[in-house]
């Protein structure tokens, strides 16, 4: 546990980038461990704002921060590093880093290691000495030397119900186990991963159709309230003394999602399928293949990425088809594992916007569609 801090009134916060390397907080004469000297030029202030939950979650604090009687201010913020668009051949800020240039931060102010244990990025951290550090969703152990810099901690916002779904896929790995209930956490950060003491925390309803983009904007938007309404007993060290060490024994991971583990298989139930759906969607998405007889007889794969779908009434003519597929409504329709029935409301094929399962059917143009088997 951190020491107490000594009982200031302004304290300095440093900003963790969403599940990447570490933070940073400015101070007028931090070193330059900085953005791309092409950086400026990318911001022209003309930029569209970018959804983003960590750069909503920046915003917000800087917003508390300008408030008067505010206790805390923001000196600095830590994104990952630049990517490069290779068809307008420069440099790509990460929405984290456009916000801040948005918000008046001088590039100076905006730091991008590529690993949190970088010499040089540890170095000009401690320089700044913050008082506290904040990170959201944040997948990787952080090294003890980070972790003893700020003494009044590192926090982390956690989009679930600590100790459950520890790691980089919380709200994900949540949908796709089909929770009813999930929520965010307010913790220490400690060396294990997501294991450190409970500050506080918030439940949430999950509805059983929300995609995992919407259902981690809803709890980081919560855990932003709720990191803002706590912030004063942090910086006091009160938090330190009532925080509560998770139960260890109940806890589950959340491992990173994988681009292999996208398709989808027509034996799991419906639900299970469903539920896939939903917690993959934005990335990397959910696809499958159909078979359907070519102009000559022959069959031919169709592959397409899976958008929506809903869990069906049992249906005794879809229930009974081994591999049928049907058009009912503007959906298709499809036996699973268990005779369960799944609908599929809408579907993109490659090179193609996304449709409704009727618009793909009508494309067919008679053709039989079948669900593929290995």
């Amino acid at each position: 546990m951190p020491p107490l801090p000594s009982m200031h009134r302004s304290f300095n916060i440093s900003f963790h980038r969403f599940l990447l390397p570490p933070l940073v907080y400015f101070h007028s004469h931090a070193p330059s461990r900085l953005l791309h000297p092409a950086a400026s030029s990318i911001h022209s202030g003309t930029q569209p704002k970018q959804k983003s939950d960590a750069a909503d979650m920046l915003e917000a604090l800087l917003d508390a921060a300008e408030r008067e009687g505010s206790i805390f201010k923001v000196v600095g913020v830590v994104t990952q590093p630049q990517s490069s668009s290779r068809s307008r051949k420069k440099h790509v800020l990460s929405p984290v880093a456009q916000r801040a240039f948005d918000r008046g931060f001088p590039s100076s102010s905006i730091f991008l290691p590529s690993k949190a244990g970088e010499e040089s990025f540890l170095s000009s951290l401690k320089e700044l000495q913050p008082d506290l550090c904040i990170t959201a969703a944040y997948g990787n152990i952080l090294p003890k030397r980070f972790l003893d810099i700020p003494p009044c901690g590192t926090v982390n916002v956690h989009p679930s119900l600590l100790p459950l779904y520890r790691g980089a896929a919380p709200v994900q790995r949540a949908i796709q186990d089909g929770v009813k209930v999930t929520g965010v956490t307010i913790a220490y950060t400690v060396r294990s991963l997501d294991s450190g003491p409970i500050i506080a925390w918030e439940s949430l309803e999950v509805d059983s159709d929300i995609k995992a983009p919407k259902l981690q904007s809803l709890l980081f938007a919560k855990g932003t309230r709720l990191l803002l309404r706590e912030l004063p007993s942090i910086l006091d060290g009160l938090a330190v003394q009532s925080s509560k060490e998770q139960d260890h024994s109940s806890a589950s991971l959340a491992p990173k999602i994988s681009v292999e583990e996208s398709w989808l298989s027509f034996d799991e139930t419906a639900l299970a399928i469903h539920n896939k759906v939903r917690a993959f969607s934005g990335w990397p998405g959910t696809k499958a293949l159909f078979l359907s007889k070519n102009s000559v007889g022959e069959l031919e794969t169709i592959e397409v990425k899976i958008i929506t779908t809903r869990v069906k009434p049992y249906d005794s003519d879809v229930s009974n088809s081994e591999r049928a597929v049907w058009l009912k409504g503007n959906s298709l329709v499809l036996c699973c594992g268990d005779r369960t029935v799944l609908e599929i409301v809408e579907l993109q094929p490659p090179g193609k916007k996304v449709m409704s399962g009727r618009d793909f059917w009508n494309g067919l143009q008679g053709r039989q569609l079948l669900k593929f088997k290995p």
